[in-house]
């Protein structure tokens, strides 16, 4: 069993997707607009082009969106974030600035008194992250 995140946006998931590709240095492996998916015809025309799926591979983890379809309502993502386990203080600080910019920080990554270092924020795709430095045993 693999628990695996999956972000809803609305019409933000390529751009994001991107973003996370290049941040995370990872791949994009499968990426599928609505306009391509059975059923989607009568779509409006401009969410033709927004993701039904997505699939973002970083090492041998996962992450995966869609937008959200334009017939449901959207209130962004609340009450979870995507949270980073990492054992390099100076990569995880590189992935921390990388998603802060324009974004929202909430807690600076610096020591803690569980972690080397810990931050928090929202990024410019209303994305909550969690990057963790945990201490060396």
């Amino acid at each position: 069993m693999q628990l695996t995140n999956y972000l809803i946006f609305d019409g933000k998931a390529e751009a994001a997707f991107r973003f996370y590709e290049q941040c995370l240095r990872g791949k994009i492996t499968m990426m599928m607009r609505f306009g391509e998916a059975p059923g989607c015809e009568n779509m409006p025309a401009e969410t033709r082009d927004w993701l039904i799926h997505v699939r973002l591979e970083i090492g041998d983890q996962v992450l995966l969106a869609s937008d959200c379809p334009p017939d449901r309502p959207y209130d962004g993502i609340k009450g979870c974030s995507v949270s980073i386990q990492i054992h390099d203080q100076a990569e995880g600080e590189r992935i921390f600035n990388a998603l802060k910019e324009n974004g929202t920080v909430q807690m600076p990554y610096e020591k803690t008194f569980w972690a080397e270092r810990f931050g928090m924020l929202v990024d410019r795709f209303g994305v909550p992250w969690m990057i963790n430095c945990e201490k060396a045993p």
